[in-house]
């Protein structure tokens, strides 16, 4: 299961330590990608090839003329990547991922489940800040998913 947190550096070369406890769950080569969450608080996705594969296979069933959704899809898949972790756990992050995610130096790595979050350590520091207090909508919507 990927839960927990975990900051890294990012080292010269671009590359992120994948901690130990996820590499059973994610395997030798995961897939990187853009979020989909929109807004200033950019980070991207990373996940196994079989939660990947799973995802497309749900993305299959999107209706060519669901504009919002074909454009959600067309930045994710163009800024997709699988990284093979090198001996040492590290995932190698291309230039156009951590421009997008501003990831020059420090890394805030999140579990989320079935997928990890990686994320510049300002970034998310702001995002903590911004949403320190869960909303009563939010809390609305858990309630109604049975959560």
């Amino acid at each position: 299961m990927l839960i927990s947190s975990f900051e890294h550096s990012v080292d010269a070369k671009g590359r992120v330590f994948i901690p130990a406890k996820w590499r059973d769950d994610l395997g030798d080569t995961i897939v990187i990608t853009r979020d989909m969450l929109g807004g200033d608080g950019r980070c991207l996705f990373g996940m196994s090839l079989a939660v990947w594969n799973d995802m497309l296979e749900r993305f299959k069933k999107v209706a060519i003329a669901d504009v919002p959704a074909q454009n959600a899809m067309r930045l994710m898949f163009a800024g997709a990547s699988d990284c093979e972790l090198d001996k040492q756990g590290r995932a190698l992050l291309s230039a156009s991922l951590r421009q997008y995610a501003g990831l020059e130096r420090d890394a805030v790595l999140i579990g989320m489940g079935s997928r990890i979050e990686i994320w510049s350590a300002d970034t998310w520091r702001e995002h903590c800040e911004a949403n320190a207090q869960v909303s009563g909508e939010a809390l609305k919507y858990l309630a109604e998913l049975g959560i």
